[in-house]
């Protein structure tokens, strides 16, 4: 028996250390809305192949700039399915690499449990103060928090009480510091398992705004690296499509 563990744990280590040896790391530029989610699936990428990742979080549109002058990324995991469909016809992106990864879902948030209501209520009140939100020319959530306020015929009184973060990790930023009442927000930023972690919130009609399909697409500069690959396919699997569900994304 003991011969058998030694053997054992002998073909285990040496597993591993061949695991370890063919592992890569891919540069990956994720929209901030993914940042939880994305720190999930790092972790199971690493366990189940060895594969590192590291992480450069921001707004999709300041993420498109910084790949156009220069910057390594592999992946790209963007809020939209513009960006990526764009880099591929300039011929920063690999062709045929591209997929739809999740859809977001925008909410209404506040750190005080009792603030915001079921419907959205509060944004009528004449006591509420400031509201933020993201960069519409850089941030896709940003972009359908305009169109929301559109859609609801609220711009004109809201605009003035409005917080603009650069991305939506700074929007949620400002909501949860009590820098603003509320915030325009990634749902997948309040849950956690499933549930609110905390706060309160309005999950907002998607009828009043297209919807936040979220494309990944492999980068020029990742084409022959084994983690990128390795992360595109992990996307794809049932369990971290679950994994992607539990924050409040539609796939």
């Amino acid at each position: 028996m003991r011969h058998l563990f030694l053997r054992a744990s002998a073909l285990l280590l040496i597993t591993t250390a061949v695991t370890q040896l063919h592992a890569a790391e891919a540069q990956v530029a994720v929209a901030a809305n993914f940042a939880e989610p994305i720190k999930a699936i790092a972790s199971v990428l690493q366990k189940t192949t060895g594969h590192t990742l590291k992480v450069t979080l921001g707004a999709t549109g300041k993420l498109y700039a910084q790949i156009k002058n220069g910057a390594p990324f592999d992946v790209l995991l963007a809020a939209d399915t513009q960006t990526p469909e764009r880099l591929e016809k300039e011929g920063m992106a690999q062709p045929g690499s591209r997929f739809t990864y999740a859809t977001g879902k925008l909410v209404l948030w506040s750190a005080n449990a009792a603030t915001v209501d079921a419907k959205g209520e509060i944004l009528k009140s004449p006591t509420l103060g400031k509201v933020s939100y993201a960069n519409p020319k850089t941030a896709p959530y940003g972009a359908a928090t305009m169109k929301v306020l559109d859609s609801l015929g609220m711009t004109a009184t809201i605009t003035p009480k409005l917080v603009q973060g650069e991305s939506i990790g700074q929007t949620f930023a400002f909501a949860a510091t009590g820098n603003a009442e509320v915030g325009f927000v990634a749902m997948s930023q309040v849950l956690e398992g499933g549930k609110l972690k905390g706060g309160s919130m309005w999950v907002i009609p998607q009828t009043l705004y297209d919807p936040i399909r979220q494309d990944a697409v492999v980068l020029q500069h990742g084409a022959d690296n084994e983690a990128a690959k390795a992360l595109m396919q992990l996307l794809k699997s049932p369990n971290i499509k679950n994994l992607i569900r539990s924050y409040g994304y539609e796939l």
